[in-house]
């Protein structure tokens, strides 16, 4: 089996693969062919943030990483190994989970890693399956030969990240530490896991107008950018409106500013981005400014004005496919059942989601590749709502997609109280899902290592 791409979905599928028996080739183009935005020449190296989101039950993105543990997951064991305090979400320490990931995969005696670009699509064949999952970007080659197999249904759009800021340049007076609503994961629940720096009306109409007239960089290639709507750009964001920030990323609910007692008008919040704790991101920041407009703009924040920037925020460009139009709900091509699509190449939207998609991949193209039929997650646990819905929505209107409880099917009868339906789903999820794995007799790739 070929794998082409080392993400989050490329490793979690070679591990899922290879712990079944098969023998993969997984095929990494970095360090030898560089892009824009990696640093590293580590598998499964986060860019955009260090966050997996929540982590809890009563949220459809912590049922689907809790079904993923339950399958064995290799990129959930890397991440909850690699955790830093982020609140009621997992965040991990970047190099610590790329490095656990890395070494999973390259000790692996059934995975061989080959770094080199692969150019065009390999032909996939009867016992030889191939999985894509080359991430948001893909070389110029290969998604050359993409467009032409998926023809006009081959699609992009633009992605951006956010800054990361060295904690020692902040201005501690200024700031506070707290999670909203005092939710957190930390060993001392009272510090809270962010760092928050509070705005004045005053200040937050000085931050937004130094915003909206900043000078952009040049998005490459088109004229006119899109971006995906869950990770638009604070500038995008602040065209839309003067409070958009202020419901958006710069939301003061759930906090209070000890300095007065009250709620601030805005907050800008930082999350630790590694276990050291010197470098903290700035939540929902991604813009595409100059990076010295960034660093003007920016420092206009009470706390910021002296930070000294770790990285800055930038655009990419991101590749996916129109899922709808091309995919089976077992990650297969509509055309070639022996060819595969995973990760964000294939229209799923965030980290989890992505190595969920590989996860699934890796899974029926072991089977595949056995001889045996590929399988279809229910519908009614996330791991299978997002399948199905990434083959069968609305194709004319399609966008990347995270997982969502608006995906997966309603309860037969709902209770009215929306955090006990929540529960009741994701109880019927974990039970479909065990009842799923024991019919299909899927065993936990991490069993199969015992």
């Amino acid at each position: 089996m070929r794998i082409i791409g080392g993400g989050l979905a490329g490793a979690e599928a070679a591990w899922q693969a290879a712990s079944r028996g098969v023998h993969v080739v997984l095929h990494e183009m970095r360090p030898v062919q560089p892009t824009p935005v990696h640093k590293t020449d580590r598998l499964a190296e986060l860019v955009c943030s260090n966050s997996f989101r929540g982590d809890k039950l009563d949220n459809a993105v912590g049922l689907l990483k809790e079904e993923m543990r339950r399958l064995g997951s290799l990129v959930m064991r890397a991440a909850d190994r690699a955790r830093v305090p982020a609140g009621a979400a997992l965040a991990v320490d970047r190099e610590v989970f790329a490095s656990a990931v890395t070494e999973a995969i390259t000790s692996h005696p059934r995975i061989t890693v080959v770094r080199g670009e692969v150019p065009g699509l390999p032909a996939a064949e009867p016992g030889h399956p191939v999985i894509v999952a080359t991430g948001p970007l893909t070389s110029a080659s290969l998604s050359a030969d993409i467009a032409r197999f998926v023809g006009s249904e081959h699609l992009s759009f633009y992605d951006a990240i956010s800054p990361i800021v060295l904690a020692e340049t902040l201005d501690m007076s200024k700031v506070f530490r707290a999670s909203r609503w005092g939710r957190s994961l930390g060993p001392d629940e009272s510090d809270g896991d962010y760092l928050n720096c509070p705005l004045t009306k005053d200040e937050y109409d000085r931050f937004y107008e130094a915003l909206v007239s900043a000078e952009s960089a040049t998005v490459h290639d088109f004229d006119k950018a899109t971006f995906f709507e869950g990770c638009l750009p604070i500038e995008v964001m602040a065209h839309r409106g003067r409070d958009t920030l202020r419901f958006g990323p710069m939301k003061p609910v759930g906090l209070a500013d000890p300095a007065t007692g009250r709620r601030p008008y805005a907050v800008a919040q930082l999350r630790q981005d590694n276990i050291a704790g010197d470098h903290w991101s700035l939540v929902g920041f991604q813009t595409q400014l100059k990076w010295g407009e960034q660093a003007r703009v920016l420092r206009l924040i009470p706390g910021l004005e002296q930070a000294e920037f770790v990285r800055f925020g930038m655009v990419h460009r991101n590749t996916y496919i129109n899922g709808p139009t091309v995919l089976r709900p077992t990650w297969q091509t509509r055309r070639d059942p022996a060819l595969f699509f995973a990760g964000q190449v294939s229209g799923v939207e965030g980290y989890v989601e992505s190595a969920a998609s590989g996860l699934l991949a890796g899974i029926n193209a072991a089977r595949f590749a056995a001889g045996e039929t590929p399988v279809e997650a229910p519908r009614t646990t996330a791991i299978g709502a997002l399948a199905y819905y990434v083959s069968h929505a609305d194709a004319r209107y399609y966008q990347p997609t995270n997982i969502t409880f608006g995906i997966m099917p309603a309860l037969d009868a709902a209770p009215r109280d929306k955090g006990r339906r929540k529960a009741l789903v994701a109880e019927r999820a974990l039970a479909d899902l065990a009842a799923w794995m024991d019919a299909a007799h899927l065993v936990p790739a991490e069993a199969l290592h015992a």
